[in-house]
């Protein structure tokens, strides 16, 4: 007993010596919201998560209340109110997907352009500043700022993190990291590492548009299909009997089924024909 004893004495007094001492708080840097991260894909930046969600749900108000107006049927308007509370998270995915396939055509133009500066004997500051005078035009305006956050802070790294926080693209992020890592550890194959890349990229985005082309077709099919149900339910909500029917009971039973169903075939559709997508690893 006598040992044990000892090391029982000897960590009470290790644990009252260290907690005479002040520790920082460990901090944490903080993950981006799903909602966030897609808003900056989306190349929305100046509105928040907060902000996004209460214009669906004004929009979804404003809407119940126009059809509400338009038909006197409150199932029918609350239907519709949903729909068009869904409205604005569908055109931000759709602006999304739009920026990152634009993006996703560009990029190789971009590594051209680095490689043909840095061929020059620019450094590697230099020749990100300079895509934004001679780069493409759509990302201009992103490198003009990364310019100027290089030249007021000096700081190359906390520069690379604000472009890749404005970029918002998984390609940009493999690309700036291969970057960064370049200028810590130096090497001289960095013309040569570029050139494959653009390669890579060109042969990936020309892969990634035939499928997008072949999945269209059958997407666009399916959106109509569910979409067709409550066009039909719009032009009935013409007439005064259907709209009775539809304030009964029975008639918001069905509708809420209708809801219901339309949402999974729609998510169901989604997940079929969904196209794997590049994921946003090295934040």
């Amino acid at each position: 007993m006598a040992p044990l004893l000892g090391v029982l004495c000897g960590l009470g007094m290790f644990l009252i010596w260290w907690s005479a001492w002040e520790h920082p708080p460990a901090v944490k840097e903080p993950k981006p919201k799903r909602l966030e991260s897609l808003l900056l894909t989306a190349g929305i930046e100046k509105v928040s998560g907060g902000g996004f969600i209460a214009s669906c749900l004004g929009l979804g108000l404003f809407t119940t209340l126009v059809i509400y107006i338009v038909t006197t049927s409150f199932s029918i308007a609350a239907c519709f109110g949903l729909f068009g509370a869904w409205l604005p998270l569908a055109v931000v995915r759709w602006r999304a997907r739009r920026r990152t396939g634009m993006l996703r055509e560009l990029w190789p133009d971009v590594v051209d352009h680095l490689r043909s500066a840095i061929r020059a004997g620019l450094s590697l500051p230099e020749a990100l500043i300079q895509l934004g005078d001679k780069g493409p035009e759509e990302l201009r305006a992103l490198f003009r700022e990364f310019g100027a956050d290089y030249r007021s802070g000096g700081h190359f790294d906390s520069a690379l993190n604000k472009l890749k926080e404005r970029l918002a693209d998984p390609v940009a992020d493999r690309i700036i990291e291969a970057l960064r890592l370049t200028r810590d550890v130096g090497g001289s194959d960095l013309g040569r590492l570029l050139g494959t890349l653009a390669e890579f990229l060109r042969e990936s985005a020309r892969t990634r548009s035939e499928l997008e082309a072949r999945q269209s077709w059958t997407i666009n099919g399916a959106r109509l299909a569910v979409a067709a149900p409550w066009i039909v339910l719009m032009l009935l909500a013409s007439r005064p009997e259907a709209v009775a029917a539809y304030n009964s009971a029975a008639g918001v039973s069905v509708l809420g089924g209708g809801v219901l169903v339309s949402a999974l075939c729609y998510w169901v559709m989604l997940r079929i024909g969904a196209l794997p997508e590049d994921e946003r690893v090295l934040r």
